[in-house]
């Protein structure tokens, strides 16, 4: 599903009149989502999922097939964990 079917979809659901404000909604949640992560706070939505930052340790490694090697920096990544209305709805196709 590409944006534009994702907003009429989100119109549907939300009943709202347009797709100006559907998308409205969408970029609303999407920004508070990772306003909250980028302070470091996390969002639960109860029967739905929780988004949290995390912090990512950084690793080396040896690129195959060559001698070269690297290493990557410590970094927060963001991470969602699906919550159990969300898991048995899907589970159940519905």
């Amino acid at each position: 599903m590409n944006k534009a079917e994702f907003v009429e979809l989100v119109q549907k659901s939300g009943d709202y009149k347009t797709k100006v404000e559907a998308e409205s909604a969408i970029k609303a949640f999407t920004e508070a989502v990772t306003t909250a992560l980028v302070n470091k706070e996390d969002v639960s939505l109860i029967g739905f999922g929780s988004f949290n930052a995390v912090l990512q340790k950084g690793k080396s490694g040896k690129v195959p097939g060559t001698d070269k090697t690297y290493t990557t920096e410590d970094k927060m990544v963001p991470k969602f964990k699906a919550g159990k209305g969300l898991k048995d709805r899907v589970a159940a196709g519905k």
